[in-house]
C-alpha cells in the first residue's frame, strides 16, 4: 500500500477566495485575455492597471513536429515510423516534462527553518510522489476523449518517456543514497525506504492504467480512423511476406543472438533496449538452451506492413520463421520480451577534474554501465525465465513490471507524427511580434531599431522565435557595426541557426563568447559536440563555473553607434532552441536599456574570469541574490499587506519544492496576503490549510504545448513588481546553479504578465487544483457540464484574431 501522505496541521478547507472569469473578447498587448475583476483580501485589491499578462505553457508538441526529451528529456532516440526520421527534441518536448533531478539535499532531515517553530510539521508535500501525480496528469489527458487521437497517442509517449527519466535519475538517485547510507528522512517526513516503496506501488498504478488506456482505448480508436497497430497473428499473408523480405534484407543482418551458457556469460542488457529472451533446444540432445536477441535501437519501432497498418519491430523478430533463421538447426520453444531501466545520471567531480570535457565524455561511457533500477516484462514471460532476469541482472521482485505487450511505448511518438492534420490539434504558425513588424513581410524585422524605440516583451511560441531571438543574433553576426556577442547555451538543436549565426560572426572578426553548459542532462554528448565546432571557429567557449551549471538564459550585442557603444540584451525563460521555441511557452525580453546591459556584461565575466560580484540593478542571480531577493520581496507582502496597501503574491513556476521559499509563502499566507502558484510539475506546497495556507492557491495547466516560463509578481502597494528569467524553486537551481531574473519595467508589459498569471488561475480556465492532502482534481468543466476556456487556445486565437485568421 502507499503510504498515507502526512496529515495537515488543522482540518484542510478551501479559501474563501476566488478571481473573477476574464471575458473571452478582452486581449491585452500580448494577446493575454483580460481579467473582469480583481481577487480581493480584505482591504487589499489589486488595481486594474497592475494587471496584464503573459504565460507559461506545458503541452505535448504536435506530433507532426520534432519531438524531444525533456531539453533532450530521453535518454534514447524514438524510434520513427517506416523509417522516417524523428526528432527526440521535440518529442518529448511535444508535451510534458517535469523538471527532474537528484538533489542530495532532498533527503535531508535537519533541514531548519529559521524563524519556524509557529510553522507545523508535515506541512511540505512530497516531492516524487508529486512529481508521479505530475505524470498523472499527463495521462488523464490521453485518456481525455476530447483530446484529438494522435494527440492522446502522443501524451502516452510522453508520459512513457517521462517514467524512463525519472527511472533513471529519480529512482536511482535515491537508491543510491540508501544503499550509501546517506540518504536521510525528506521534508516530507517520510522515510527514503517508505519513499522508494510509494515509487514502486504509484507507478505499478499508473503504468498499469497507461497500458490499458492504450489498449481499450488509443489503440481502438486509431483503428476506427485506419491507423492500425497489429500483432504479427494479425497481418495478412501478403503483409508478413514483404515483412519476410524486409527481415532478410534491412534486420537480420545486424541482430546478434547472445547464448548463454559455461562458455557464454550472461550478457550486458543496455538501458532502455527492447530484449527478446529466448529459449531454444537442441533436436538432437533435448538440451534447452537460453539466448538473448537485442532489437536493434536505431530501428524503426513499428515497422509498416501496408499503408497505416504497423508492427512493432520486436513481433517481426519474434516471428516464428525469422527466429529461425538466428538459431539454424535449433528449435525456438518460446520467447519472451523485457526491457531494463538503468541509472544514467552522471557524477562528475569537477573539483579534480583538469579537463572537464574530457571527464565528462569519460562518465558518458560509464553511464551505459549504470546499475539497474526497473524490468519491465510483458506478463505472459514464463516464471523461470523471470526468475533467470532477476537473477542475473541482480534487481528486486519489487522493481519487475509485468505489462501487456506491446512494451516501451515511448515508439507511439512516431505513430502520432503520422500525417493526418484532423486528428491532431489545429495547425498554429506563430508570427512575427507586432512590436518588431507591424507589418508583417517577408523581410526580417529590423530587430534593433525596434528596441531603440521600446523594450519587446516576446511569449513563445505565440510570437515566432525565428523573427525575434534567432532574428536578434543573426543580424548581430551580419552587422558590421557589432563588435561583441555573448550567449549562454544551455541545449540547443542539431543544424542550430543560433550556434550557425555564433560561428558566422567569430569568422567574420567579432568578439564572440559562448558559455556552453555541458552537463545539460541527456544533451551532454550533443553539447560537447557544439562546444568543439564553436571552438573551432574561433569562438571564445567556456564551461562556466565549477561546481555550477549554468543554466540562465542570456544574450548580449555590443554594437558601436557613433561614438557610442550600445548594449542590447535578450533574457528569457527557455532555451535557444528554435525547434522547442514552437513547443515550449517561454517568455523573453528583448532590451537596449543600459541597466541590464550592465548587467549582462557584469554577469558574463563572472562567468568567463575571476569577478566576485554578487549584486546587479535589475537581475537576480543565483546562487547568491535570487533566494533572498525572493523572500525579501514576499515578506515585504506582508508588510504592505498589514498596512492596508494592496499586496498580493503570484508566481508561474514549472517546479516548486524550495522549502525557505515555500514557508515564505506560508507565513504570506497567515499574514492574509493571498498567494496564487501556477506550476507545471511538481510542488511541495500543501495550499488550503486553515491557520496555515488557507490563502494559498495552486494550479497546473497542462496542454497543447509546454508552460515553461518562470514569472514571480508582487503588489508592491499598488507599483506592481515583475520579475522573469530561468529559475525554479529548487535546491538544484538556487543554489547549484546560476540563474538569473530580470526585472521587468515597462508598465504594459508588467499588466500583460499580471493578466496572464490571473487568467491561469482564475476558476473559469480549465487547470488541475491542488488540494492539501496532496492530490490533484481537474476542472475542465463548469457546472453545466461546458468545456472551461483553455488559456493556450485563447493566446492561438488572439493571435490569429491579429492576423484576421481568428476561429469563428
Amino acid at each position: 500500500m502507499q503510504p498515507p501522505a502526512p496529515e495537515p496541521a488543522e482540518p484542510a478547507r478551501r479559501g474563501s477566495l476566488t478571481l473573477a472569469p476574464a471575458p473571452a473578447d478582452a486581449v491585452d498587448a500580448v494577446g493575454a485575455p483580460r481579467a473582469a475583476s480583481t481577487r480581493k483580501n480584505g482591504a487589499m485589491s489589486q488595481p486594474n492597471a497592475a494587471q496584464d499578462q503573459t504565460t507559461d505553457t506545458a503541452p505535448a508538441p504536435s506530433a507532426a513536429q520534432p519531438q524531444p526529451s525533456v531539453g533532450s528529456l530521453a535518454a534514447h532516440r524514438p524510434h520513427p515510423v517506416a523509417g522516417g526520421d524523428f526528432d527526440r527534441t521535440a518529442a518529448k518536448l511535444a508535451g510534458i516534462v517535469a523538471d527532474i533531478d537528484a538533489d542530495p539535499d532532498d533527503y535531508a532531515e535537519d533541514y531548519a527553518n529559521e524563524e519556524g517553530a509557529e510553522l507545523p510539521q508535515g506541512r511540505f508535500l512530497d516531492r516524487e510522489r508529486s512529481w508521479l501525480a505530475f505524470n498523472e496528469r499527463v495521462l488523464e489527458l490521453a485518456e481525455d476523449p476530447n483530446t484529438p487521437l494522435l494527440e492522446r497517442a502522443n501524451f502516452l509517449a510522453i508520459f512513457a518517456s517521462n517514467l524512463d527519466e525519472f527511472f533513471m535519475v529519480r529512482v536511482a538517485g535515491l537508491k543510491r543514497r540508501i544503499a550509501t547510507g546517506v540518504a536521510t528522512r525528506s521534508a516530507s517526513g517520510l522515510q527514503p525506504r517508505e519513499v522508494l516503496e510509494l515509487i514502486w506501488n504509484r507507478s505499478r498504478e499508473l503504468m498499469a492504467r497507461h497500458a490499458a488506456c492504450y489498449q481499450d482505448e488509443v489503440a481502438p480508436s486509431l483503428a476506427d480512423e485506419g491507423i492500425h497497430v497489429v500483432r504479427w497473428n494479425e497481418l495478412t499473408d501478403k503483409e508478413q511476406a514483404r515483412l519476410y523480405t524486409l527481415y532478410m534484407q534491412q534486420i537480420f543482418p545486424v541482430l546478434t543472438p547472445l547464448a548463454v551458457d559455461p562458455a557464454h556469460p550472461f550478457p550486458y542488457i543496455s538501458g532502455l533496449s527492447l530484449n527478446l529472451a529466448v529459449v531454444v533446444s537442441n533436436p538432437v540432445s533435448g538440451h534447452r538452451h537460453f539466448a538473448r536477441v537485442k532489437v536493434p535501437p536505431l530501428l524503426s519501432r513499428f515497422l509498416e506492413a501496408s499503408p497505416q497498418r504497423y508492427v512493432p519491430i520486436e513481433d517481426v523478430i519474434a516471428a516464428p520463421r525469422h527466429l529461425g533463421e538466428l538459431f539454424p538447426g535449433m528449435k525456438v520453444e518460446e520467447h519472451h520480451m523485457f526491457r531494463l531501466t538503468r541509472n544514467e545520471d552522471l557524477e562528475v567531480e569537477e573539483d579534480d577534474a583538469e579537463n572537464l570535457l574530457q571527464a565528462l565524455e569519460k562518465e558518458l561511457m560509464r553511464r551505459r554501465f549504470g546499475p539497474p533500477v526497473r524490468l519491465e516484462v510483458e506478463e505472459t514471460i514464463d516464471s523461470d525465465i523471470l526468475s533467470l532476469l532477476v537473477k542475473e541482472l541482480k534487481i528486486s521482485e519489487a522493481e519487475v513490471y509485468p505489462l501487456p505487450g506491446p512494451l516501451d511505448l515511448t515508439g507511439l511518438f512516431s505513430i502520432a507524427g503520422i500525417d493526418r492534420p484532423e486528428l491532431k490539434y489545429p495547425k498554429f504558425v506563430a508570427g512575427t511580434h507586432r512590436d518588431l513588424a507591424e507589418v508583417e513581410s517577408a523581410s526580417a524585422p529590423d530587430v534593433f531599431a525596434a528596441l531603440r524605440s521600446h523594450d519587446v516583451l516576446l511569449h513563445h511560441p505565440y510570437d515566432s522565435f525565428s523573427t525575434s531571438v534567432q532574428a536578434f543574433l543573426e543580424q548581430a553576426a551580419a552587422d558590421p557595426d557589432v563588435l561583441a556577442i555573448k550567449q549562454t547555451l544551455y541545449r540547443t538543436s542539431g543544424d542550430s541557426p543560433i550556434v550557425d549565426a555564433l560561428i558566422e560572426a567569430a569568422e567574420a572578426g567579432k568578439q564572440v563568447l559562448v558559455l556552453v553548459e555541458i552537463k545539460a542532462r541527456f544533451d551532454e554528448q550533443a553539447n560537447i559536440k557544439w562546444a568543439r565546432k564553436l571552438e573551432e571557429s574561433g569562438c571564445h567557449v567556456v564551461y562556466g563555473l565549477v561546481g555550477l551549471k549554468t543554466h540562465c538564459k542570456l544574450s548580449l550585442v555590443v554594437r558601436q553607434e557613433g561614438d557610442q557603444l550600445v548594449r542590447y540584451s535578450h533574457v528569457g525563460t527557455g532555451n535557444y532552441h528554435p525547434k522547442t521555441a514552437r513547443l515550449y511557452e517561454d517568455l523573453g525580453l528583448l532590451t537596449a536599456n543600459q541597466e541590464v546591459g550592465a548587467d549582462l556584461s557584469d554577469l558574463f565575466n563572472r562567468l568567463s574570469g575571476y569577478s566576485r560580484r554578487e549584486t546587479y540593478r535589475r537581475l537576480l542571480v543565483a546562487p547568491k541574490s535570487l533566494r533572498t531577493g525572493l523572500i525579501t520581496r514576499i515578506e515585504k507582502e506582508v508588510q504592505h499587506h498589514r498596512a492596508g496597501r494592496p499586496a498580493y503574491v503570484r508566481i508561474k513556476v514549472n517546479s516548486m519544492v524550495d522549502e525557505a521559499v515555500i514557508d515564505a509563502l506560508y507565513r504570506a499566507s497567515q499574514a492574509g496576503v493571498p498567494v496564487d502558484i501556477w506550476v507545471r510539475g511538481i510542488c511541495a506546497v500543501r495550499p488550503g490549510v486553515a491557520g496555515l495556507s488557507e490563502n494559498i492557491r495552486v494550479r497546473s495547466v497542462l496542454g497543447r504545448f509546454l508552460e515553461h516560463s518562470r514569472v514571480f509578481a508582487f503588489g508592491n502597494a499598488g507599483e506592481p513588481e515583475v520579475w522573469i528569467g530561468s529559475a525554479d524553486m529548487m535546491h538544484r537551481n538556487l543554489d547549484r546553479r546560476i540563474e538569473a531574473l530580470v526585472r521587468v519595467e515597462d508598465p504594459a508589459h508588467r499588466a500583460a504578465l499580471n493578466r496572464l498569471l490571473e487568467t491561469g488561475m482564475s476558476d473559469a480556465t480549465a487547470s488541475w487544483h491542488l488540494g492539501a492532502d496532496g492530490n490533484w482534481t481537474r476542472h475542465a468543466q463548469d457546472a453545466d457540464g461546458r468545456p472551461l476556456r483553455n488559456v493556450q487556445e485563447m493566446l492561438i486565437d488572439a493571435r490569429r484574431r491579429r492576423r484576421g485568421t481568428a476561429t469563428p
